[in-house]
C-alpha cells in the first residue's frame, strides 16, 4: 500500500510539473510553443558539441521516448491494461515537461552566449 502511494504521488508530482511547464510556455514574456519547438536542433546540436551542458538531461528525455514508443514495456498494456496505460501517460507527461523546461533553460543559455559583456539585455 506505501509503495502504491509514494508511486500516485511521484505521477501527481510529474504531472504536475508537466502542467506547470505547459502553463508557463503561454505566459507573457517567456518564449512560446513555436519558439521552444524550433530550438530543439539547435540544443540538440550544441549539447552533442559540447557547449550546451544538457547531455545527462537529453539522455533521460531520449530514454523517456523510447519507453514511450517501445512495444516492449515494463508494464505491459495487455496484462495490467490500466496500470500499463498510466505509467505511459505519466513517462510522457515528465517528457513534456522536460522538454518545455529544457528548451527554456537553452533559450536562456542562447541568449546570454549572444550577449556582449557589459550589455544589459532587457
Amino acid at each position: 500500500m506505501a509503495t502504491y502511494t509514494s508511486n500516485r504521488a511521484a505521477t501527481q508530482l510529474r504531472r504536475r510539473a508537466a502542467w506547470t511547464a505547459l502553463v508557463r510556455t503561454f505566459k507573457p514574456g517567456t518564449p512560446g510553443l513555436a519558439r521552444r519547438i524550433g530550438a530543439i536542433p539547435r540544443m540538440v546540436g550544441a549539447t552533442l558539441r559540447g557547449r550546451y551542458d544538457g547531455k545527462s538531461r537529453m539522455t533521460m528525455m531520449l530514454v523517456s521516448a523510447a519507453y514511450i514508443v517501445s512495444p516492449i514495456d515494463f508494464v505491459p498494456e495487455g496484462i495490467l491494461l490500466f496500470i500499463g496505460l498510466v505509467d505511459d501517460a505519466a513517462v510522457a507527461a515528465w517528457f513534456a515537461g522536460a522538454l518545455l523546461d529544457e528548451t527554456e533553460r537553452f533559450l536562456e543559455w542562447e541568449k546570454r552566449q549572444q550577449a556582449v559583456p557589459g550589455e544589459v539585455i532587457g
